[in-house]
């Protein structure tokens, strides 16, 4: 099975021969700065190598619907998945940012956690996490070199050679138990059943809200996309459910009792009491499994991270089995939340004017994009910079952010799949009008006229005051923009 929205990696290679660090000494601080430098940029480049390498498999939005093959590099590699506790996570929107917060709390309650998420926005090693950060590239080269001869075992036994995102799932899973960690917190690909982290048996099973996307792979309506994402339900689980149309949550509710697993729902045995909008974020009170958790901070913008919070607050519950009376720590919980953070999601990355950025990449993301910006940003104009893969409803995206934005910057990222700018132009211009349209063939062109357009002003000597640029729409766009602004993968 495939991530939700594929990254495309660069494909320029650096030149230079394979690179063998030497023993390095215990104390870091005995490594020469320059050494130290050199050694990263080795790594870099072998890691460009071995995405070239995977690269030539499947890509990740190609599917052969099989856990074969996964769980036979699985098996050969002696079920790394199996040696640690699982919170597995699926839905349409929210997984990535539910994962995030598992693994803060979990971090913060004293566990050593294993992350796993996709697609990534800048270098694919954000994909693997330990301890909270990306493992470095020298890690990542070294757990794919470790496990590629028996990966080389699945591919020659017949059938299709395991795509991209299954050795990708192969190496965290490996990569975790070596580390060891204590816990690993998992957000599937696409779907569920299908998706190549089912492998594990996650103890605790979270389902963000379902929605439309990826139709042609996981069904047309809500029932079938949530019957997908159902099969992450293990027996004897417990299933932690966001609030869900009634035809999702009917599906959700079948495979939970079909399996015998224990249900949690958001706004049913737990929920958002009371959220209040602060400086840099929002304040919380949340009702747990286990009690009341009052004056929670939250540094993430909208109601959708308030309700990805409460899921992520209940599963961490669950997972240490907290109930009637048991709450966890509530310092603990006030600590991690407060010092969460989440690239790409509303994230501010300039001032004056603001630019922010969110990965809001089908039109249920949007709508709770553009719910945000209007409760919680008071800009007297906002541009967005919009870049959009070519198989997404585009028309759907558009649509939900057109009541919040005064005018659009079209554009193209860098992703092999994105929308030509042509149509993406004329179906912005059937929205927006011409008066409120400008294409630009690039992202940092695209960012320039935005930032023009919001510093316009009557008086050519006073810039408009309370002006922002927000960038949208894929997160190829998002991860352009980070590295066009000079932000670290995280």
């Amino acid at each position: 099975m495939t991530s939700g929205e594929d990254e495309e990696y660069p494909a320029e290679l650096s030149s230079g021969g394979n690179f063998v660090a030497g023993p390095l000494p215990d104390d870091p601080a005995e490594i020469d700065p320059v050494d130290l430098e050199e050694i990263e940029r080795r790594a870099r480049q072998e890691l460009l190598r071995v995405e070239a390498e995977l690269n030539q498999r499947w890509p990740e939005t190609k599917i052969e619907p099989s856990l074969d093959r996964i769980t036979a590099l699985m098996t050969v590699l002696g079920d790394p998945q199996k040696t640690y506790p699982v919170i597995h996570v699926a839905g349409t929107n929210g997984k990535g940012s539910v994962t995030r917060l598992v693994d803060a709390l979990l971090s913060r309650l004293g566990l050593r956690v294993g992350r796993y998420t996709s697609p990534h926005l800048q270098l694919v090693t954000e994909r693997i996490a330990l301890d909270g950060h990306p493992i470095a590239a020298s890690k990542y080269v070294d757990v794919y070199r470790d496990i590629e001869p028996y990966v080389g075992m699945v591919d020659g036994a017949g059938g299709p050679k395991m795509s991209k995102f299954e050795v990708l799932t192969g190496m965290a899973f490996a990569a975790f138990a070596d580390a060891p960690v204590d816990a690993a917190v998992v957000e599937t690909g696409m779907g569920g059943t299908w998706d190549a982290t089912n492998v594990a048996d996650g103890q605790v099973a979270v389902i963000t809200p379902v929605g439309l996307d990826h139709t042609d792979y996981l069904g047309t309506d809500l029932g079938e996309i949530a019957g997908e994402k159902a099969g992450i339900i293990k027996p004897g689980s417990v299933a932690i459910i966001a609030e869900q149309e009634p035809e999702a949550l009917r599906v959700l509710l079948e495979r939970a009792v079909e399996v015998d697993a224990t249900v949690a729902r958001a706004g049913s045995e737990f929920g958002v009491l009371r959220r209040e909008i602060a400086v840099g974020g929002q304040m919380l009170s949340l009702q747990g499994l286990g009690g009341v958790y009052d004056e929670i901070f939250l540094p993430l913008h909208g109601a959708h991270q308030a309700n990805n919070a409460l899921l992520a607050l209940a599963a961490v519950e669950a997972f240490f089995g907290a109930g009637k009376d048991r709450r966890l720590d509530i310092e603990a919980v006030r600590e991690a939340f407060a010092a969460v953070e989440n690239p790409g999601r509303l994230e501010r990355v300039r001032s004056a004017p603001t630019v922010l950025l969110d990965a809001a990449h089908n039109p249920h993301g949007a709508r709770a994009l553009a719910t945000a910006i209007e409760e919680e940003f008071a800009f007297r104009k906002l541009t967005a910079v919009i870049g959009v893969l070519d198989d997404k409803d585009v028309r759907g995206i558009l649509e939900a952010l057109e009541p919040v934005v005064s005018d659009v910057v079209v554009t193209k990222n860098s992703s092999p799949r994105a929308m030509p700018l042509d149509e993406l132009n004329e179906l912005a211009l059937s929205i927006f009008g011409e008066d409120r349209v400008v294409a630009e063939s690039s992202l940092d062109a695209a960012v320039e006229t935005a930032v023009a357009l919001v510093e316009e002003s009557d008086d050519p000597g006073e810039p408009l005051a309370g002006g922002g640029v927000l960038i949208t729409g894929s997160v190829v766009t998002v991860g352009d923009a980070r590295t066009l602004f000079g932000k670290e993968p995280a």
